[in-house]
C-alpha cells in the first residue's frame, strides 16, 4: 500500500470557523495508530486527515454519534484505541487487545442505510478519484467528519494544488452561503436534500455565491432539482456523483439530465467503473472499491431505464412499494411530486391498506408557506397532478405537507 508522505496539497488554503491557514499549519495532534477519532469539530477532523496524510497512519475517522458505545468496545475488541477530540485534546481509551498498525490504512464506516454500519478499507489512495490536473478552485465541504464525501473533498485538496477549502460545522449550516460569499466558495459539493433546502430557505443568498461547480450525490437525483439549480448558474458545471464507501467514486454526469446514459451499461474500459443491472439492482465493478470488495458489488439500489436513462430510484427495500400486485417506484413517484413548480421536497412511501395491502402516501414541503405571495399547493391539487402522470395505482392517496425539509447529520432526508 502506497503510503503518502508529502501531499502535493499541503499549500491549499483551508478555512474553519473564519480562519484561514494552510493544510500544512494545520497542528498533528499525537494520536495512537491503529485508532479511531472521533473528531466532532471540523478543525480536529482537518487537522487528523493532514496527519494521516503526512504519517500514515491506520486510523478510523467519525463524527461522535456515528459510533455508539457498542461499536466503540467492538472497535478496541479489534485492535484500536478510540480518542474523542475535541478542540484539540485528546481524551483516549486504549485497545483492548494489542496488534501492529497496518500503515497508510484508512477505515471507512458505511452509511448504514441498510443496518448497522460496517467498516471498509481504503487508502488515501484509494480515495483518491480526481487525478487529472484542475483549475483552481475554492471548495465547500458541508459533510460528517470521515464520511465517503467529506473524503472525497478532503483528498481533492490535499493531493491537488488550488483546490482550496472551507468547511462549515453542523450548526453553521443554514448560514452556509452567507459564508461561502465571504471566503470565494465558487465549488460546493452537497446531497440533493442540501440542495433543496438552501433553494428553500434562501435561493437570493444561494445566487450570491459565484459558483463555477456544483456538485450532488448521496441521494437519487431528481431533474426538477438539475433544472433549479441551472436557472440560478446557467454558466456553472453541474455534477452528479454516484459513490459509496464500497465501490467508491462510480458514476460522474456533467450533461444536466438526471440518471446516466443507457449506453453506458455493461461497458467495459480499463480503469473505469463496469456498471450493470440484475434484477432492477445497480451492480458495479470498481477500481476504487474497498478493501475486499473486488469484482461485481451488489449496490442495494434500485435502477430503471426510463428511455434513454438509467435512473437510479432509491434502496431496493424501500423503493418499491406493491399496490394490489401492481409495482409501483417510489423513486418515480417522487420524480413526478417534485417536478410540480409548488414542491420544493417530497418524500413518497407505502402505507398498509385494506383490500391493496399497500398504498402510496407522500410528504410534501410546499416552494411557498402559508401567507405568503402564491398560495401552496394543497393535496387536492397535488393529486390531481400525479393522476395525470401516473398509472391510477401509483398515485398518492395521502399527502401531508411539511413547513421544513427534514435533514440528518448525513445531510439525506432517507428517501
Amino acid at each position: 500500500m502506497t503510503v503518502a508522505t508529502s501531499p502535493a496539497g499541503l499549500d491549499n488554503r483551508v478555512v474553519v470557523a473564519g480562519v484561514a491557514r494552510s493544510w500544512r499549519d494545520l497542528p498533528v495532534p499525537a494520536l495512537p495508530s491503529p485508532g479511531v477519532v472521533l473528531a466532532a469539530g471540523a478543525a480536529d477532523a482537518l487537522a487528523v486527515a493532514r496527519r494521516h496524510a503526512v504519517d500514515g497512519t491506520e486510523l478510523l475517522l467519525a463524527a461522535p454519534t456515528r459510533v455508539d458505545a457498542t461499536m466503540r468496545d467492538e472497535l478496541r475488541a479489534a485492535g484500536f484505541a478510540v480518542t474523542v477530540l475535541t478542540a484539540g485534546v485528546p481524551q483516549t481509551v486504549p485497545p483492548a487487545v494489542s496488534r501492529a498498525p497496518e500503515a497508510g490504512r484508512l477505515w471507512l464506516l458505511t452509511s448504514g442505510s441498510t443496518g448497522r454500519p460496517k467498516r471498509v478499507g481504503h487508502s488515501l489512495d484509494s480515495l483518491t478519484t480526481v487525478r487529472s490536473a484542475q483549475p483552481e478552485r475554492t471548495w465547500l465541504c458541508p459533510y460528517a467528519p470521515g464520511s465517503y464525501a467529506w473524503w472525497q473533498v478532503v483528498t481533492l485538496s490535499l493531493t491537488q494544488p488550488g483546490q482550496h477549502l472551507v468547511v462549515v460545522d453542523p450548526d453553521e449550516l443554514d448560514d452556509w452561503p452567507a459564508i461561502a460569499a465571504a471566503h470565494g466558495v465558487d465549488a460546493v459539493s452537497g446531497t440533493p436534500t442540501f440542495w433543496r433546502r438552501t433553494l428553500h430557505r434562501d435561493p437570493q443568498a444561494l445566487a450570491r455565491v459565484p459558483l463555477r461547480q456544483l456538485t450532488l450525490g448521496g441521494e437519487p437525483v431528481d431533474q426538477a432539482v438539475l433544472d433549479r439549480l441551472r436557472e440560478l448558474f446557467p454558466a456553472a458545471r453541474i455534477s452528479w456523483i454516484y459513490a459509496s464507501s464500497e465501490v467508491g467514486a462510480s458514476i460522474v454526469v456533467h450533461d444536466g439530465r438526471a440518471g446516466f446514459p443507457v449506453g453506458w451499461l455493461d461497458r467495459v474500459t480499463p480503469g473505469r467503473p463496469t456498471l450493470s443491472l440484475r434484477d432492477d439492482e445497480l451492480v458495479i465493478t470498481s477500481p476504487h472499491h474497498g478493501v475486499g470488495l473486488d469484482g461485481p458489488v451488489r449496490t442495494g439500489d434500485r435502477a430503471q431505464v426510463v428511455d434513454d436513462r438509467v435512473v437510479i430510484t432509491g434502496r431496493l427495500d424501500s423503493d418499491e412499494i406493491n399496490v394490489g400486485g401492481s409495482k409501483v417506484s417510489a423513486g418515480l413517484v417522487r420524480a413526478v411530486l417534485t417536478a410540480h413548480p409548488g414542491v420544493a421536497w417530497a418524500r413518497v412511501t407505502g402505507r398498509r391498506a385494506p383490500v391493496l395491502g399497500r398504498m402510496v402516501v407522500a410528504e410534501v414541503v410546499p416552494t411557498t408557506a402559508p401567507g405568503d405571495a402564491g398560495a401552496p399547493p394543497d393535496e387536492g391539487a397535488l393529486v390531481r397532478w400525479c393522476a395525470d402522470r401516473l398509472p391510477e395505482y401509483a398515485v398518492p392517496r395521502r399527502i401531508r405537507l411539511l413547513t421544513e425539509i427534514p435533514v440528518k447529520e448525513t445531510l439525506k432526508s432517507d428517501v
